[in-house]
């Protein structure tokens, strides 16, 4: 196995999520894993925001809203898309940044619970995730919010859908969110990529992981559309500003690299952090390992210069 050289506090939080274990290896088992572990990083909620489930259309989602008075223009607020393989996470799995990011930023955050593979593959999560995004924008006015200030952002595969809304939006003519914020995003690299060997044993996320991920939720596709690996996507002009945070330590850490610089190269405006140091999933670490509170640092930045309109 390859030797990582994680920080003492990043290795700690590695080896306390790996003590979690799957009851068995089905689907199932493998939610209900994740979930236990997903509790275990959760801490509790911020106070000043209230938090109710709803749908929008036919799809759950957990809005978090500040307490106070909304702002005369009504609140900024950022649609967040989580992570896990497309195949686990739901609305409590997330709960651990999307308060957080609705207190740090004093904005409304709606996390979606988007459909799962196997059993709903492509394109049931991206069309959830679309169809979220559609409808918070029609009916802003009435849920007091900004829609010229709305943000998208996703970790993981959260990060895929967030970039394959981005690209449904532009080809619909529709405008873009003011940032697409991607966090260690899976979309849809060549195998080739420098990442897939070099980390492919990576802690929390191995290459063979994202092979089992990608089957599951692309079965039989022998050349991905867009929406589904926006690594596809010939043409990147015309898309939202980014943030692209990367891991150091993970075989998807390529795709967010070739993915910035094809933006850059389209014309598009990307603020890239390259995560020295960090791992998959780190960010349930936060407050524990001083480089993925930098990390936070930089994604608040970034969604705070868009949303306030800097």
């Amino acid at each position: 196995m390859t030797d990582y050289p994680l920080s003492p506090e990043l290795s700690a939080f590695v080896a306390r999520t790996l003590d979690f274990n799957s009851p068995d290896s089905t689907i199932n088992g493998l939610r209900i894993g994740y979930s236990a572990m997903c509790r275990a990083f959760t801490p509790a909620r911020p106070a000043g925001i209230s938090v109710n489930d709803e749908l929008v259309g036919q799809v759950p989602v957990r809005q978090y809203r500040p307490t106070s008075t909304p702002p005369a223009n009504g609140w900024p607020s950022v649609v967040y898309l989580h992570g896990g393989g497309w195949v686990v996470g739901d609305l409590d799995s997330h709960d651990f940044i999307t308060a957080e990011l609705a207190s740090r930023l004093n904005a409304v955050v709606i996390a979606v619970d988007y459909r799962l593979a196997p059993e709903h593959p492509f394109p049931a999560a991206f069309d959830d995730c679309l169809a979220v995004w559609r409808g918070v924008q029609a009916s802003a006015p009435s849920r007091q919010l900004d829609p010229q200030r709305m943000a998208i952002a996703g970790d993981s595969a959260g990060g895929n859908l967030a970039a394959a809304v981005c690209l449904a939006l532009r080809d619909a003519g529709q405008a873009q969110p003011v940032l697409q914020a991607l966090i260690y995003p899976g979309l849809g690299g060549d195998d080739e990529l420098p990442s897939r060997t070099e980390c492919a044993d990576a802690p929390l996320l191995s290459a063979s992981d994202v092979h089992c991920y990608h089957t599951l939720y692309l079965p039989g596709s022998a050349k991905p559309p867009a929406y589904a690996m926006p690594l596809q996507a010939t043409d990147l002009r015309g898309l939202a500003p980014a943030f692209i945070a990367v891991a150091q330590f993970d075989p998807l850490r390529d795709d967010g690299v070739e993915f910035s610089e094809r933006l850059r190269n389209a014309g598009v405006a990307v603020d890239f952090h390259p995560g020295h140091g960090l791992v998959h999933g780190c960010l349930r670490a936060r407050g524990m390992a001083p480089e993925v509170d930098l990390l936070y640092e930089k994604l608040l930045t970034q969604l705070r210069r868009y949303l306030n309109g800097l």
